[in-house]
């Protein structure tokens, strides 16, 4: 099969296609944002998904164009001791969005029915009762006036061992192979009946999980936007005609002249 095609036998999505589709979507998430803003809506968008399927890079073309103050991305480390010992869902609860905001995790509440449980960071009771208790919490927050999407990328074996296989010989990429990754390589099919398990318990009427395919990265990102606009009703919010005011020459002086003398940043470029 050419490099140029997904599995499925359809060619690869052209980078300057890709990039015109990309710029009217973020166009049209900058009209989320104000709409976002002027309901004082709230918002949780929830990212799962094995190692390497593509969370870090939807994420960033979902907010590289908008405000961090009204997307807030939260991507947590591993729990503390004294987390540990909190209810667990409560780390996560003190990010969640106040009027005006859109909280995404890149990884969520959801480590607990994944990573934690495949790789026996939690007992199986503890497993259990969380697959039991979710549906209801997320009720509460939905109830609360939260709405709240939760995104599953599903990426293919071979395209995951591709893209390790990646990391592992690119220095811009080597950071996002961490500890949990290479051992999860090994454990294929028990993080595919972990999902299953997920998605039977906690796939509800009041949040639902939506699975994004994500072998080819750029219409994984393409359609994820576009599915994310789709979920949230917005208007476009009229603003006023911005005018550049002219600069003021009261108390005028020579500004430049004032830097004589000072560290400056070497031009290399």
């Amino acid at each position: 099969m050419s490099n140029k095609s997904k599995p499925n036998g359809t060619e690869k999505m052209k980078t300057k296609k890709y990039e015109k589709e990309l710029r009217k979507l973020q166009g049209e998430l900058c009209h989320l944002q104000e709409w976002i803003k002027h309901k004082g809506l709230r918002v949780i968008i929830v990212f799962e998904g094995r190692d390497a399927a593509g969370k870090g890079g939807t994420i960033r073309a979902l907010t590289e164009r908008v405000s961090p103050r009204v997307f807030r991305t939260i991507a947590l480390p591993a729990p503390s001791d004294r987390e540990k010992s909190q209810m667990y869902i409560q780390r996560y609860m003190q990010h969640f969005p106040a009027a005006g905001e859109i909280v995404i995790f890149d990884r969520s509440w959801y480590n607990r029915a994944g990573v934690e449980y495949v790789m026996g960071f939690c007992t199986k009771e503890q497993h259990s009762r969380f697959l039991e208790l979710c549906p209801k919490i997320e009720k509460y927050i939905v109830d609360g006036g939260i709405q709240l999407i939760k995104i599953w990328l599903e990426s293919s074996d071979k395209e995951q061992k591709r893209r390790f296989e990646a990391r592992m010989d690119d220095p811009l990429r080597q950071w996002k192979l961490s500890p949990m990754d290479l051992p999860s390589r090994t454990k294929w099919f028990e993080y595919s009946r972990a999902r299953d398990l997920m998605l039977k318990a906690t796939d509800t009427k009041h949040a639902p999980w939506y699975i994004l395919r994500s072998d080819d990265k750029k219409r994984a990102r393409l359609n994820c936007i576009n599915h994310i606009l789709k979920l949230i009703p917005y208007k476009k919010v009229p603003r006023e005609e911005v005018k550049l005011p002219k600069r003021s020459m009261k108390g005028a002086y020579d500004d430049q002249a004032t830097l004589k003398g000072r560290k400056f940043v070497a031009e290399k470029y």
